[in-house]
């Protein structure tokens, strides 16, 4: 499988459109068997389970369960920061996890969820003892993945947590993306001229 396929199938796994509407959104449900499965858009998920759905991103997305590092799940209040790029090249951030090392994320505002490399998180001491495997289903068809709680994720001085992200390998060169479940905290500013993202606490 060549990069840009990898890529292609990757996105169509985690990645939802920016359009606004349950279609455009990942959402998560249970089945019987009490088996995780996300899905793009509520039509995707089997109508017995809708009822139990959740947007990912959203207010209706259930409560992060408490983190596996041991910390107590308190929110952290968002901060304002900023964070330069090359224009025409993709937005690169050092996210600091767990108040620990760093992970390479790419800016991601059409990814739904935050996504990291097990790889990353493992070397960060962060857990999957208590992870939630699931299955992320798109067009093409479905991927395994693990959600992971981590207690908080810091980008250019702002700082978010509880977050659960999905511990996946997406396949090119960073170490994951950051996704609109962080950036949905947030007014983003995107200036392309000037090479400059800002993030205004909402």
């Amino acid at each position: 499988m060549t990069r840009l396929t990898l890529l292609a199938s990757v996105l169509l796994f985690l990645i939802a459109t920016l359009a606004d509407g349950a279609a455009a959104q990942m959402v998560r449900w249970t089945d019987d068997r009490g088996q995780v499965f996300y899905s793009q858009g509520l039509e995707s998920v089997p109508e017995r389970h809708r009822a139990g759905a959740r947007f990912i991103g959203t207010a209706d997305a259930p409560a992060p369960a408490a983190a596996t590092t041991g910390t107590p799940a308190a929110a952290i209040k968002p901060t304002a920061g900023k964070i330069q790029f090359t224009p025409g090249k993709p937005i690169m951030v050092k996210a600091k996890i767990n108040d620990g090392g760093t992970a390479d994320l790419m800016l991601d505002t059409g990814a739904q969820v935050t996504v990291v490399n097990p790889r990353v998180l493992a070397a960060l001491g962060v857990g999957t003892r208590d992870a939630q495997r699931s299955t992320v289903r798109g067009v093409t068809g479905s991927t395994e993945a693990l959600s992971v709680t981590i207690d908080s994720l810091e980008v250019a001085g702002t700082r978010v947590g509880p977050l659960q992200v999905v511990s996946h390998d997406v396949g090119f060169d960073s170490d994951g993306l950051l996704g609109r479940d962080f950036l949905d905290r947030f007014t983003v500013n995107i200036d392309n001229q000037a090479g400059v993202v800002t993030l205004t606490p909402r």
